[in-house]
């Protein structure tokens, strides 16, 4: 598959554009975080998440109610993943990504992560908000998360997401309000 080999390609690029801008900033030396957390997180071959022909129809439901959200603007990523998820029609749920963070959030193994389920760090050094509410958003499945930024909603790969956002804490994935979807 010659697609699937330029698009590894492009995220091996933007992995190395991603190490040395924030090696740059003095975020990341020698393969570690300031915090002692791995710059690259890298998804194994065994440990692969939920593709989204695998999913079921409430799952692409969700991502599909959640494209449907316009961005609510800068600094709201948690109010973008709780505007798609009220209206999937599951009812509300309501925090900033850090509260999301440690109420929904109990997995780490990628192996674990289906498509609908909200992906989150309680803390990030990439802006001051970021540093008191940490960041949240949804995997698509495919390997890619969906999550609102600077007031658009935008795809990424899972592991440039992973790294970039996962260098204070590790990042963790389950399922909003509890309610699981799959």
């Amino acid at each position: 598959m010659v697609g699937d080999a330029v698009g590894e390609r492009e995220d091996e690029a933007d992995l190395r554009r991603l190490l040395a801008s924030l090696e740059r900033r003095g975020l990341v030396r020698e393969g570690l975080s300031r915090w002692g957390h791995p710059a690259v997180r890298d998804i194994g071959p065994n440990r692969q998440p939920q593709r989204r022909m695998d999913s079921s129809a409430l799952q692409r439901r969700f991502v599909a109610c959640a494209y449907g959200t316009p961005s609510p603007g800068a600094d709201l990523c948690a109010s973008w993943v709780e505007q798609g998820f009220s209206r999937l029609g599951m009812g509300v749920v309501l925090g900033d990504a850090a509260e999301l963070y440690a109420s929904y959030c109990h997995y780490s193994d990628t192996a674990d992560l289906k498509v609908g389920m909200i992906v989150a760090v309680p803390a990030h050094p990439l802006s001051a908000q970021g540093m008191a509410h940490g960041h949240v958003g949804i995997y698509i499945g495919d390997g890619l998360v969906a999550d609102s930024v600077s007031g658009s909603v935008r795809e990424v790969p899972l592991s440039l997401w992973l790294s970039a956002y996962g260098l204070m804490a590790d990042p963790r994935w389950g399922w909003l309000g509890s309610i699981g979807l799959g």
